[in-house]
């Protein structure tokens, strides 16, 4: 989403919104919940300061980011070998994310938690936990921890700012 106001400025670190709560409210809901649920990733991109952009710091190289998804993708296709139509987990429907995203009681608690505080739908509870399956496959985890749950829930920001 490119704003999230009208005035476009919201959670901008270097302009301050210049609307209204009632009107920042008003203007996320022109975008319907059922239409949300069908994105798998919300995540607000803000401002990038000046100083960050001209550090000299270097953060990990493509090559490598690459090789990880390259063999997270390799994963997801031998898992996915024999299932006709699935090639990767976005592909999953209800029955193969019962199948292939089993989550332990510590993850089942936290997803549970995340459900009822930010009053997620039973789309973005599948949502969630094919994301934290992609996360697990990246991080190279035959196992959906209850850290790659947090992390898929991060991921439903617009979901809380919507509420």
């Amino acid at each position: 989403m490119a704003q999230e106001c009208p005035c476009g400025h919201y959670g901008d670190p270097n302009k301050e919104c210049a609307c209204q709560a009632g009107s920042v409210q008003k203007y996320m809901m022109r975008i319907s919940g059922p239409l949300m649920d069908r994105i798998d990733l919300h995540i607000e991109v803000p401002a990038v300061k000046y100083r960050e952009l001209s550090s000299r710091e270097n953060g990990e190289p493509s090559a490598k980011i690459r090789d990880r998804v390259t063999q997270a993708r390799a994963v997801q296709s031998k898992r996915f070998d024999g299932h006709t139509g699935l090639f990767s987990n976005a592909d999953m429907q209800s029955r193969e994310i019962r199948q292939f995203c089993r989550i332990d009681e510590a993850g089942e608690d936290l997803l549970k938690m995340a459900i009822q505080k930010l009053g997620l739908s039973a789309r973005a509870y599948d949502r969630i936990l094919k994301v934290a399956r992609t996360i697990a496959d990246l991080g190279c985890s035959d196992a959906i921890l209850p850290e790659h749950i947090g992390e898929a829930i991060q991921y439903r920001s617009l979901d809380r700012t919507m509420l």
